[in-house]
């Protein structure tokens, strides 16, 4: 057996609001989609975004290591995502992490390393 390809995968309700706030956010290419599956590809990574979910929060365990935390926040919000945390600067901790929801209710982490 060989492994072709990993996949992580959202549920949305609306799954092309979902697919499109994604693809602004981060510019991601499009590799698939129809009526009830998308895929979009970001930084190598596949993310699946099936439809018909419920819309409820849910914590996806997605993280996404940006260049720039505070612009990655800006257009977070310019997409239509919001931010349930701000990242907290600190001496001690080198990486900056704010927890972010996207349109269709998924939590994900933007992180920025200044190392």
């Amino acid at each position: 057996m060989n492994v072709k390809k990993v996949k992580y995968v959202l549920w949305a309700a609306d799954y092309q609001r979902c697919l499109n706030f994604y693809h602004e956010l981060f510019g991601g290419d499009v590799s698939f989609s129809n009526e009830t599956w998308s895929e979009i590809v970001i930084a190598g990574a596949t993310i699946g975004i099936h439809g018909g979910g419920e819309g409820k929060r849910t914590w996806t365990g997605l993280s996404f290591q940006v260049d720039d935390i505070r612009a990655g926040i800006t257009r977070l919000k310019e997409c239509g995502g919001d931010l349930t945390r701000e990242p907290v600067d600190t001496e001690e901790d080198p990486i900056h992490l704010a927890m972010c929801v996207d349109t269709d209710g998924n939590e994900f982490m933007m992180t920025y390393s200044r190392e």
